[in-house]
C-alpha cells in the first residue's frame, strides 16, 4: 500500500500519469475571451492567472484534438476570491458523433470560505475527438443579466 501525508491546506492532488501537452494536441474555440487572460494560461503546463472571459454569463471552452484521445482523468481549477456566486459547470466529450455528457454540477462561491472549487475526476474515455466544458458563472440570475465572468485557472488532462 502507497500512503501519502498530505497537509493541511494542500489544494492538487498528487499527480498520477503524465499531462497531456493540449497546446499541441488540440485547437481551442471558445466563446469569449479577456486579451489580459488568454485561454493558454489555462492549458499550459505552468500555473498562471489562468484564462478569464470578457463577457458575462455563459461561456464554452471547446477542445478539438487532431487526433483521437484517451482520456483518465480530468482536473479543473477555478478561483474566484471576489464574489458571492453560484456557477454551473458541465464537461461532454465527444466520441465519434455523439457528445456525452460526463459531469454536470454546481458550486457556490463565497468570499469568505469556498474561494476555490478543484474537480479531479478520473474517467475512462477512448477516442475523444473532443471535450466541451461550459460554465455558467451565475446561476442564480438570469444569464441575460449576469454580473459575474467565467474564468478557468487551469485544466489538465491525462
Amino acid at each position: 500500500m502507497k500512503k501519502t501525508i498530505l497537509s493541511q491546506n494542500a489544494t492538487e492532488l498528487p499527480e498520477s500519469g503524465t499531462w497531456l501537452d493540449l497546446e499541441a494536441i488540440a485547437d481551442v474555440q471558445i466563446t469569449s475571451e479577456d486579451a489580459a487572460f488568454p485561454i493558454e494560461n489555462a492549458l499550459g503546463s505552468t500555473l498562471t492567472s489562468g484564462w478569464r472571459a470578457a463577457t458575462t454569463g455563459p461561456q464554452v471552452i471547446r477542445l478539438v484534438f487532431h487526433t483521437p484521445q484517451t482520456i483518465r482523468r480530468i482536473q479543473l481549477h477555478i478561483v474566484d476570491k471576489t464574489s458571492e456566486r453560484s456557477q454551473e459547470l458541465s464537461l461532454a466529450a465527444k466520441l465519434g458523433e455523439e457528445l456525452r455528457e460526463i459531469v454536470r454540477q454546481q458550486w457556490n462561491f463565497s468570499t469568505h470560505g469556498t474561494t476555490e472549487e478543484l474537480e479531479d475526476y478520473r474517467v475512462e474515455l477512448n477516442g475523444v475527438t473532443a471535450l466541451e466544458l461550459k460554465i455558467d458563472p451565475d446561476r442564480s440570475h438570469d444569464p441575460k443579466q449576469s454580473r459575474h465572468v467565467a474564468s478557468l485557472e487551469r485544466l489538465r488532462l491525462a
